[in-house]
């Protein structure tokens, strides 16, 4: 049978979940192996250095840079507070003084007898780590971070936008077809994941900004509603770091698409539940997908078996998406694999694959431009 390997867009309801937590320069794991911890706990902790800035303190003291050390108040390597005197003349008599004050809080780091200048480095940033999701501790990098570990629901989107965030989950539409209007999102919202149907607007997610909502989950949006909401055009790199007050996770893709039964069904079948959520998207490659995650209580009863989230290629039946035009977002199933290389519109050869639609219809598209839909 042929067999290829493509990328997958994983939609399960049993999932074995590891994420590793790295602090961005080495500092302190706080957490420890074996340790439970919930999604905003914090298990690692570093701090950045501060930025720094020059200060031309012979200028401002009208001095020769060779004399700078004579009129030191303060030495490198010493700390200095917002407007506490780094360097002073010693004026006339005691009076007519000419001082040079700190600009912020923060160290001396050097001084220059050749240009006179001074190295002003800001208070290091402090940077923490949390754990993401709720789970177990169950591997330790030295000094750098942990993987955290749990068993739940996880549901890959297509595409995103914000950051990592975590709540409790909450359906505002009745089917996946259904469009989220302004007035189903309310100050009630505050603090919550919402799952939407098949279209999310810019006044839409202006109103759960405003209301406060962690995030939204819908199956589309249009190009035009996602631009006039960041305020700019999308590139091909990688997305995770805007700052717009909420995560969107796009499950379809763009423009009305209703949102997958199966997706529906499991984010639904949750309600209530806490999740963690992350927009980050490789535009390009693909390589990385927005993602809900939802972890089991494994105390309560009913909670279900560990399953470990591993593909198994490209394969006659394997429910696929297609992601590029002019079938974009189309569902189905390959029913052909051909081993053999053929010729596409623009005269390259590749392989290609047969998909049989959900409306039946059969289309001949290159094996790049499908994902798997791998579900469990």
């Amino acid at each position: 049978m042929a067999h290829a390997y493509t990328p997958g867009l994983k939609v399960t309801e049993k999932a074995l979940i590891r994420k590793e937590r790295r602090l961005p320069l080495k500092g302190e794991v706080i957490a420890k192996l074996g340790d439970k911890v919930s999604a905003d706990t914090v298990v690692a902790r570093t701090e950045l250095p501060g930025d720094v800035q020059p200060l031309n303190i012979a200028g401002i003291l009208g001095i020769a840079p060779e004399d700078i050390d004579m009129y030191l108040v303060k030495k490198p390597g010493d700390s200095i507070k917002k407007d506490e005197i780094i360097a002073q003349t010693k004026g006339f008599f005691g009076l007519f003084k000419t001082s040079v004050k700190a600009p912020f809080d923060g160290s001396l780091e050097s001084v220059s007898k050749i240009t006179g200048q001074a190295i002003l480095r800001m208070e290091p940033e402090p940077v923490e780590v949390t754990a993401y999701i709720d789970g177990e501790v169950t591997e330790i990098f030295e000094a750098e971070g942990v993987v955290v570990e749990t068993s739940g629901a996880f549901v890959q989107g297509i595409f995103g936008i914000g950051g990592e965030e975590n709540g409790v989950l909450e359906r505002i539409v009745d089917k996946p077809q259904d469009v989220i209007t302004t007035e189903e999102i309310t100050a009630a919202h505050r603090g919550k994941i919402l799952i939407g149907g098949s279209l999310v607007t810019k006044e839409v997610l202006d109103k759960a900004v405003k209301c406060g909502c962690k995030g939204i989950i819908v199956g589309g949006i249009g190009d035009r509603d996602l631009r006039d909401f960041l305020g700019y055009d999308i590139g091909v790199a990688i997305t995770g770091s805007e700052e717009k007050g909420i995560t969107l996770i796009v499950t379809e893709g763009f423009s009305r698409m209703a949102m997958a039964e199966r997706t529906f069904k499991i984010l639904t079948e949750h309600e209530g539940e806490q999740a963690s959520i992350n927009g980050a998207t490789q535009i390009r490659a693909g390589v990385l997908r927005p993602e809900v995650i939802i972890p089991y209580d494994t105390g309560r009863k009913g909670a279900r078996e560990k399953k470990d989230v591993r593909s198994s290629g490209l394969e006659i039946g394997s429910p696929v998406r297609i992601i590029r035009e002019p079938y974009f977002g189309a569902l189905g199933k390959v029913t052909r694999l051909p081993p053999e290389l053929m010729k596409i519109e623009t005269e390259a050869k590749v392989r290609i694959l047969e998909v049989a639609l959900q409306n039946g219809e059969k289309v001949i598209v290159p094996r790049a431009n499908v994902e798997m839909i791998e579900e469990y």
